[in-house]
């Protein structure tokens, strides 16, 4: 959608909290085409993750395109906010802060597995018996060995800075340098340089190839062929976009194109 356009608010109720003697619950939504959960937070912390489609959450200063079988941790009492991608199925864990399988400190990106995936429809589906319990436990101990991913991308606060960053989550396939954005955002080079490093501990092309990732991510677990997903991002080879990724992540693209075993 774009940016200049108003997506319309939506309230995913009722929730289903955590409690002392149900320490993880399993919310289910089916989330309308580009809506905005509007910023909010929670006293326990969840793991949101679309099964369709995919959504960007913003928090703590940075913000996560979240495709299909990948899930954002917020810990709790984070203010939050979640774009919708698309038309999303969403499944969100809610974890007791006691029980919390990862850190109640940062947000961060991880996959899901398969048996994860599993467990979560399993708590969805009952509660309150000896299976039930099991259920949470094993799917606590799945959050907690989870393999994070370095998708999370960090946002300024600046007003031109921001005009350059919303300009490329946008677009990130725009190739302009810092020189080229200088003059649109009404700042020049060596400020906008100053900014990547000051505000958000990065350059300009660390930062560029990060959201490229992401996107990337995104488009490949929607089975987008690779060729169009590099030119998405700029590549005009799927050779070198291949290689970036590779570099940058660990693994190669088609490590996203199903389920993570």
């Amino acid at each position: 959608m774009p940016r200049n356009a108003s997506p319309r608010s939506f309230d995913p109720l009722p929730r289903r909290a955590p409690s002392v003697d149900e320490p993880v619950t399993m919310n289910v939504r089916s989330l309308p085409p580009d809506v905005v959960v509007p910023a909010h937070r929670h006293p326990w912390a969840q793991l949101a993750y679309p099964i369709r489609g995919a959504i960007r959450i913003c928090a703590a200063g940075m913000a996560w395109i979240v495709p299909p079988n990948r899930a954002v941790w917020i810990p709790p009492d984070i203010d939050h906010d979640l774009t919708v991608l698309g038309a999303v199925e969403l499944r969100t864990l809610y974890i007791a802060s006691a029980a919390a399988p990862l850190p109640l400190d940062a947000c961060t990106v991880v996959d899901v597995s398969p048996l994860l995936r599993s467990l979560g429809e399993a708590l969805a589906e009952g509660r309150g018996d000896t299976r039930h319990h099991l259920v949470m436990q094993l799917a606590l101990e799945e959050m907690r060995i989870a393999r994070p991913l370095s998708l999370g991308l960090p946002l300024p606060r600046d007003r031109r800075l921001k005009a350059l960053c919303d300009a490329l989550m946008d677009n990130p396939a725009d190739g302009r340098g810092l020189s080229d954005w200088a003059e649109q955002v009404g700042a020049s080079e060596r400020t906008l340089a100053r900014l990547f490093q000051s505000e958000l501990d990065t350059s300009f092309g660390a930062w560029r190839q990060q959201l490229r990732l992401a996107k990337a991510v995104d488009e490949i677990s929607r089975g987008v062929p690779m060729a169009q997903v590099a030119a998405a991002v700029g590549y005009a080879s799927q050779a070198a976009f291949s290689a970036m990724f590779a570099k940058a992540l660990g693994v190669p693209p088609s490590r996203f194109t199903g389920p993570p075993g």
